[in-house]
């Protein structure tokens, strides 16, 4: 796994990181925006202690371990894309912790993920964060699960947010959320 001084990862305030986004897109998970260790790594959900990959390992919608917190190896990529699944974020800068974003940018990041969502086409769309949701997208009483109405024609979900500042779930309970949505998506 990579290292970095908090002095080191400072340097990535405002960086960027590509979606991972490829042909025969079923399922697109979306992150509140990228943290400096992703950005650092130019890896969705990399932050070491965060339970994303281990929570889609565990709910069989990937079947090899993931490294994140060193990177995503092109070997990582290419199998992850080749499942149908894909990652993008709502706010597309990087930031310490998402709590520093604007309810402008979390408005504005529901109006790029539209656009995402209407350019490939995914099956399902995973938003993980509630909270983020409720923000971005206006709805005060969200809950986690299937939401009713779609986004750009694709079925929505809210799952929790794997990050380890979200107590509350465990890698057991991100799995059932997260293997839910992806049966939806027919990935598993």
């Amino acid at each position: 796994m990579a290292r970095f001084t908090r002095e080191q990862l400072q340097d990535y305030y405002g960086a960027t990181v590509p979606d991972l986004i490829g042909p025969g897109l079923r399922l697109l998970f979306v992150g509140i925006n990228p943290g400096l260790w992703t950005a650092a790594v130019q890896t969705h959900f990399a932050r070491p202690g965060n339970r994303f990959y281990p929570a889609l390992l565990a709910a069989g919608i990937i079947t090899d371990p993931v490294d994140a917190g060193a990177g995503m190896t092109e070997e990582d990529r290419t199998a992850f894309v080749a499942r149908g699944l894909g990652i993008t974020n709502l706010v597309p800068v990087a930031t310490a912790r998402a709590d520093e974003l604007s309810t402008d940018q979390l408005v504005e990041g529901a109006r790029r993920l539209e656009r995402v969502v209407g350019e490939h086409h995914p099956r399902v769309v995973a938003i993980a964060g509630v909270t983020a949701y409720r923000t971005a997208f206006g709805v005060r009483r969200a809950q986690q699960g299937r939401q009713l109405e779609p986004l750009a024609g694709a079925e929505l979900w809210v799952v929790p947010n794997p990050s380890g500042l979200n107590a509350h779930d465990t890698v057991a309970s991100l799995a059932a959320a997260y293997g839910a949505a992806a049966r939806a998506a027919g990935v598993i």
